[in-house]
């Protein structure tokens, strides 16, 4: 089964002892963000996971734990924007970050990481020339580093009107003009665009339109075929396969004002101080009313063999 770290937080950049924890005692547990008193108990074992998903934006603390990690099938997304501390007020200066991504890429490999350039908005500092400046610039540095680069245009969901009421929904014809000059500033470093929930019409310019935390992408990762069970996407537009979710809401303490994951920043405050790296949960630990449920799991590797056997 697929483990995912990064779609409610960012575990390597503010629980890594935590996270480390738990690959060594063997098991998380994980509350129902819609029904508090249902908690997922999963195995975090090799012979039952077959690859961790991880989404950050600062991979750096968690760096002297890979060892741990190392039999776990793996697979990264680095997000690395050209914002500064007007909007992401708690992402580490982006050089250092684009370091962290290259030693990162050296001890995974390159098909096991991948960068992102999202969400991308516009305003009047950070115009389609500053973005496309900022991610040729980009681009050079990670050349030879991934060759997937993830983009997407800012939706606006209401925590991020409510949270960044000036931003704007980004023109049709600057996303074209983004997105044709992103693919060919891309290719020429050796990447692939993937539109995130985006829809096709970057299709025709060159980009992968298949979704970007694809079982495809994890295969790519591993050198294995998964037969993965179905699963419903969390949005129509979503070609993601998201499974296995082990972080929390309101806790990612990079306080970007575009944040789809905080819902309340003094929430994250407080939700920080109940954080126990030894407990279970990221959040708190186990309570009198807990249902806990022992999540069935088994590896979803095909064991004939398959294409990945001859590359």
């Amino acid at each position: 089964m697929i483990i995912n770290t990064g779609q409610r937080t960012d575990i390597p950049a503010f629980y890594p002892k935590w996270f480390a924890n738990r690959i060594k005692e063997g098991y998380v547990c994980v509350r129902n963000p819609y029904n508090p008193t249902q908690v997922s108990r999963y195995q975090l074992r090799p012979d039952l996971v077959d690859v961790i998903g991880f989404c950050s934006k600062n991979p750096e603390p968690f760096f002297p734990y890979l060892d741990l990690v190392k039999e776990f099938g793996q697979f990264w997304y680095v997000t690395i924007t050209p914002y500064g501390k007007d909007i992401e007020p708690g992402v580490p200066d982006k050089e250092h970050v684009l370091g962290s991504f290259k030693y990162l890429s050296k001890r995974v490999g390159i098909k096991s990481i991948g960068w992102r350039y999202d969400p991308i908005f516009v305003s009047e500092k950070y115009t389609v020339d500053f973005h496309l400046n900022a991610f040729d610039k980009m681009a050079r540095e990670l050349d030879g580093y991934t060759n997937v680069v993830v983009i997407s245009f800012i939706d606006l969901y209401e925590k991020v009107k409510r949270n960044f009421p000036e931003v704007r929904t980004v023109p049709e014809k600057d996303r074209l003009i983004l997105g044709q000059e992103i693919i060919k500033i891309a290719s020429a470093h050796g990447m692939v665009v993937k539109p995130c929930g985006e829809g096709t019409f970057l299709e025709k310019y060159g980009a992968d339109c298949s979704g970007c935390m694809t079982i495809s992408q994890y295969e790519s990762a591993i050198g294995k075929r998964i037969i993965a069970p179905k699963t419903k996407p969390s949005r129509k537009e979503c070609a993601c396969y998201l499974s296995g979710d082990i972080g929390a809401y309101d806790t990612c303490a990079h306080f970007c004002r575009y944040c789809y994951a905080n819902n309340d920043l003094d929430m994250v405050a407080r939700n920080r101080k109940k954080h126990d790296p030894d407990s279970p949960f990221l959040i708190g630990s186990y309570r009198p009313d807990d249902v806990i449920h022992d999540v069935p799991q088994k590896s979803w590797i095909d064991g004939q063999m398959s294409i990945f056997d001859f590359i």
